[in-house]
């Protein structure tokens, strides 16, 4: 009997790593493609539905799309709309896992296995093809788990067993209607599913519990339920440290599956006998109790496609909900309006429209490096240390923002080269790309003023003198300037009144400022107007200030205006 026990918790720990190894397999095959499909196609509820089923089919795990969700929706690639509609896909898609435990835990499929696991060694040893053998080994694995799970628990006989016996049937009628007993093992369900971080685990020993006569039907679904419930947890955990937009996306999560759960609690008998009356089974009287396998995944297919069926329709109020129940956090506002405005979609329907729908986006990029300027322009003049961290942060996850934007609108234009273009729009996307490049690092050199003074605020030296903080704000007031002149020429194009000399003319006063600073330094200092250190923070942030004027022109140079201007 120990052994018996033993085999079956091996054959449970078999089953979870191999759905692990299949499913980073997968995601490792068609991973960066995957995350692509769900940045970009989720343009309303429906595909937004469709992709979370499409992904958490591909790679068997509703855990890894959730979770990936959140940190999209954390980036500012998904809005709180879109990604509650894929959750909702996600829960449809993680019904395929019960259909092939089905499949698995029907036949003896161990000859089979056992060659798979064979074709797996030699592909991952001949390093042919590394990531398809770890998705064949991890199938091999699950499906051996699930055979040897449903073989050793048929030979051990565990309806016959007194204890277990009693177990099951001191908890089979609980409460009136024996809703004592559904909410028993709906709260077990959860809490094994959330122990454990894996569904599919858990409804192997369902079905294993089902199919041998030691658990009826009823109780069965009851676990199911709360298997959905207890998936929830892991996204909600990680929502933990993200920002609010993710843990509002992670709280859908949780809401979608508590209002399946509910109101199929309402009418759950007649919910239970519908499904079986779909199999072809009385739940009160059947002769083969492993037709209980196919009720199961049946009841968890219904389930989650009869509460999408619902909800599907409600994402706007449920968005209202999750963000009453999760509040906007002070200072917070801009960031969590991060994401892309225009290229989330997609491509468009033809390459010229593409590049259109990004350049307004490189339109947006220059407006949140004005913004994170004007951010830095406050810091300087914040005292008080509590609002001092709270808009540093703010200016470091800006920082984070802007590198974000690079990445995705430079894999944007790739796209787009690869479509038919004309010579002129092949080189309007380099020139797009370089702007990219040189907004970034705007970002950069934003992030870098804050740290300087930061470092100033943190070392405690002397504060800076009334001369020294006229000549910094002279200076901010002179990049500011530049850095408005920059997007009045970004958004104007090839619009010829916009005056590019007007830029030239202030990055050459910036650089005439910065030398006549840095020349009065020395003498101040060599005066004892204030200290060294003083001196150099303070050189530090003109000196960043000239080099922000720099990159400035070279987003105007980028952008090749200069060039068409001159031909």
């Amino acid at each position: 009997m120990v052994l018996g026990f033993m085999i079956l918790i091996g054959s449970v720990a078999l089953l979870m790593y191999g759905m692990k190894v299949m499913s980073e397999g997968l995601q490792k095959m068609a991973g960066s493609k995957l995350r692509n499909v769900l940045a970009t196609a989720t343009t309303n509820r429906f595909t937004g539905l469709l992709t979370g089923a499409f992904i958490t089919t591909s790679i068997q795990s509703s855990t890894a799309t959730t979770v990936m969700t959140v940190s999209f929706v954390s980036a500012g690639l998904l809005t709180l709309g879109q990604a509650i509609s894929v959750i909702m896909g996600a829960n449809i898609g993680t019904t395929v896992t019960a259909w092939i435990m089905v499949l698995g835990g029907s036949l003896d499929m161990r000859m089979m296995v056992y060659g798979a696991i064979v074709v797996s060694v030699g592909l991952i040893y001949s390093r042919k093809n590394i990531n398809l053998g770890e998705f064949i080994m991890g199938l091999a694995l699950m499906l051996l788990g699930l055979t040897t799970l449903k073989t050793n628990a048929t030979d051990m006989h565990l309806d016959q067993i007194p204890a277990v016996r009693e177990i099951f049937d001191s908890t089979s009628h609980l409460g009136p209607g024996d809703y004592g007993t559904y909410f028993l093992y709906l709260l077990i369900g959860g809490l094994l599913t959330c122990a454990v971080q894996s569904s599919a685990a858990i409804m192997a020993i369902t079905m294993t519990l089902c199919s041998t006569g030691v658990l009826d039907i009823y109780a069965g679904f009851a676990l199911v339920m709360g298997e959905n419930i207890g998936t929830t947890i892991t996204s909600n955990v990680v929502a933990m440290s993200a920002s609010t937009q993710a843990q509002r996306a992670a709280r859908a999560h949780l809401i979608f599956n508590l209002f399946g759960v509910v109101w199929v609690l309402l009418v759950y008998k007649w919910f239970v006998d519908f499904v079986c009356w779909m199999v072809g089974c009385d739940p009160n009287n059947v002769e083969n109790p492993v037709i209980f396998n196919v009720v199961l995944a049946a009841f968890h297919t219904s389930f989650n496609v009869c509460n999408v069926m619902i909800l599907i329709w409600f994402i706007k109020p449920m968005e209202r909900v999750v963000c009453w129940l999760v509040p906007q956090r002070d200072g917070q506002g801009e960031e969590e309006e991060s994401r892309l405005r225009y290229i989330s979609g997609g491509l468009m329907s033809t390459a010229e429209l593409s590049i259109f729908e990004a350049k307004k986006e490189i339109n947006v990029f220059v407006e949140r490096c004005a913004r994170m300027f004007g951010m830095v322009q406050e810091l300087l003049g914040t005292e008080k240390g509590e609002d001092f961290n709270k808009l540093f942060s703010r200016i470091e996850k800006y920082e984070s923002i802007t590198d974000n934007m690079e990445v995705e609108i430079c894999d944007y234009l790739t796209k787009v080269s690869e479509g038919r273009l004309s010579a002129e729009s092949k080189v309007e996307i380099q020139h797009m790309m370089r702007v990219c490049s040189e907004l970034e690092s705007i970002g950069d050199a934003n992030y870098n003023l804050a740290r300087s003074i930061s470092r100033k605020r943190l070392y405690g030296t002397e504060p800076f003198t009334e001369m020294q903080l006229q000549h910094i704000h002279s200076m901010m007031q002179l990049t500011a300037d530049a850095i408005s002149q920059m997007a009045e020429v970004i958004e104007q194009g090839d619009n010829r009144y916009v005056d590019l000399n007007r830029s030239f003319n202030t990055e050459h006063e910036i650089n005439n400022y910065r030398n006549q600073l840095k020349n009065q330094n020395v003498v101040d200092i060599n005066n004892k107007l204030y200290d060294y250190q003083t001196g150099v923070f303070y050189m530090d942030i003109i000196s960043e200030c000239e080099k922000l004027g720099d990159y400035v022109i070279n987003v105007i140079e980028a952008s090749g205006l200069k060039e068409k201007r001159k031909a």
